[in-house]
């Protein structure tokens, strides 16, 4: 790799390594759980809560790590760290360098979650410079009493429920950077779903042309809510996952756009194994920084299992320029 290149390196850490790393300068994207982020030192970085990670010793939960990944090889066109709140999260595509990348992490159920989901297909530019990155949770053990936080190592460091943060990051021109998902899922056999209008909650929706109530759909079929709805965008499928079944409507992960066909999926059999494959059938990238699902983890039974050489946070929801789930999306850099 040239000495001018751009490069990013993952570990994980206790308290103690980050702090140090901090005070060095590093310029770092943070994983970990709400008391490894909370009080740590001004500097140059960004953080979500998560304590859930793939390792390369294999999927964990743990509270008294971080996932910490370090971008290094500037020698001039350094990051920039920002963040945005519901109503301004619409320049992030506009406010990325022309050439480079952007990392982004949101606070899940938050206004500035609901606002990207909705409308980062249409922000100015968008689809121009890669966006990747993740949606930060809780252990699930915190349900109802923690809320997902995000920092700005640069503003101070306290932690936010209510604005995601980002770093844009530039890259000399021999290098590029792309972004990639391994989703597992596709559109079943079964009918055709549409919805009247785009929302993260869905009440009545048309199955082949039939209107009718999804949440009963799901009940008199008896429908895994495990398997995500499955959208075809050109050719590219698009998960949209199942948060709770309510008594007259459906909560999602992510939201479903009137214009789309969805169909829930085909089962998965073997996660780990069918990962494998899609990895080598995507060629080995060079991968710089990837993330993986938290319901992958969960319903697939990840804890101690292995995805290839594919590390990093398991998160609340993921970030490839939109929201996606259930998936796993990793960005490679590429030398020209």
């Amino acid at each position: 790799m040239p000495a001018d290149s751009i490069s990013l390196t993952s570990q994980t850490v206790d308290r103690e390594m980050l702090i140090k790393m901090i005070e060095r300068g590093d310029y770092l994207i943070i994983a970990g759980d709400e008391g490894m982020l909370d009080n740590l030192p001004s500097g140059n970085w960004i953080a979500g809560t998560i304590p859930y990670f793939m390792t390369a010793e294999g999927g964990k939960a743990d509270r008294d790590i971080a996932y910490v990944t370090t971008l290094s090889g500037f020698s001039n066109n350094f990051p920039r760290f920002t963040m945005y709140d519901a109503s301004t999260i619409n320049r992030v595509a506009k406010e990325a360098p022309e050439h480079g990348f952007s990392i982004i992490i949101l606070p899940a159920h938050s206004d500035v979650h609901m606002a990207y989901a909705q409308g980062a297909p249409n922000f100015e530019r968008m689809f121009f410079t890669p966006i990747m990155g993740w949606i930060s949770g809780i252990h699930l053990d915190d349900l109802g009493q923690k809320s997902p936080k995000v920092a700005l190592g640069t503003a101070g460091g306290a932690l936010d429920e209510t604005r995601a943060v980002v770093v844009h990051v530039p890259l000399p021109e021999q290098q590029q950077a792309n972004i990639n998902i391994i989703n597992l899922f596709s559109q079943g056999n079964g009918p055709v779903i549409r919805f009247p209008q785009d929302g993260f909650e869905v009440g009545s929706c048309t199955v082949d042309g039939e209107e009718i109530n999804l949440a009963a759909y799901i009940k008199e079929n008896n429908i895994d809510t495990k398997l995500p709805l499955v959208a075809d965008y050109s050719g590219i499928s698009v998960n949209v996952s199942i948060q709770e079944l309510l008594y007259d409507s459906v909560k999602l992960y992510a939201p479903v756009f009137a214009d789309l066909e969805y169909r829930f999926a085909t089962p998965v059999l073997d996660y780990v194994s069918e990962f494998n494959t899609a990895l080598q059938a995507s060629g080995k990238p060079s991968i710089a920084y990837s993330c993986n699902c938290i319901l992958n983890y969960l319903y697939s039974e990840l804890e101690g299992k292995q995805t290839a050489s594919l590390t990093g946070p398991m998160t609340f929801g993921e970030v490839a320029y939109q929201l996606v789930n259930q998936t796993l999306v990793y960005m490679s850099l590429e030398e020209n």
